[in-house]
């Protein structure tokens, strides 16, 4: 097999993951510890496992939802499962590569396993900048216009009645005129 990218093929799996609704997160779960195994075996096209190990690495509780996932997953066609019966043999595990290309990975959506000799798109989300933004539309447009008669004699209020103009503010503000 020919070398493996880790991030390309972990990108290329979780494509497929995210458009196969027939998953579940123990599916996932296993798949990761699965994919997990299979770096620590420097990538071979078929090493062994042991059930417990997996279980333990997956974090799943149950044997019965252990074989179910593994089964589904070989039906599935995102590994090949060959079980062993044999304790100390473990069950054979053969992983598809999703995301080993001469390039970057452009968008899965596109080919088959998610994996494309182009550069990666990546959208940019920019804010608009426009002459005049809709914002600010209520906001005063002359501000050395704006009258600041009375301030004065606001600031001397009384400290019996709280909250009463703290802010400086009047009720008839044009906000037409720029701060």
């Amino acid at each position: 097999m020919e070398e493996v990218n880790y991030i390309k093929h972990l990108n290329g799996v979780f494509g497929q993951f995210s458009k196969d609704s027939r998953l579940n997160p123990t599916h996932i779960s296993l798949y990761v510890a699965l994919f997990q195994f299979w770096n620590t075996n420097y990538f071979k096209p078929e090493f062994f496992i042991n059930r417990d190990e997996i279980m333990q690495c997956a974090k799943i509780g149950s044997k019965s939802t252990y074989h179910r996932c593994i089964k589904e997953l070989h039906h599935w066609n995102y590994i090949v499962y060959t079980p062993s019966h044999n304790p100390f043999k473990g069950s054979r595990i053969k992983m598809f590569d999703f995301g080993t290309s001469g390039g970057q990975v452009v968008d899965p959506s596109r080919t088959n396993i998610g994996t494309s000799n182009g550069q990666a798109v990546v959208p940019i989300n920019k804010h608009i900048q426009t002459l005049e933004n809709q914002k600010n539309n209520n906001k005063p447009q002359n501000f050395k216009n704006f009258e600041f008669e009375g301030l004065e004699n606001e600031s001397k209020q009384r400290a019996s009645v709280p909250f009463r103009d703290n802010l400086k503010t009047r009720t008839h503000k044009n906000y037409n005129e720029p701060l």
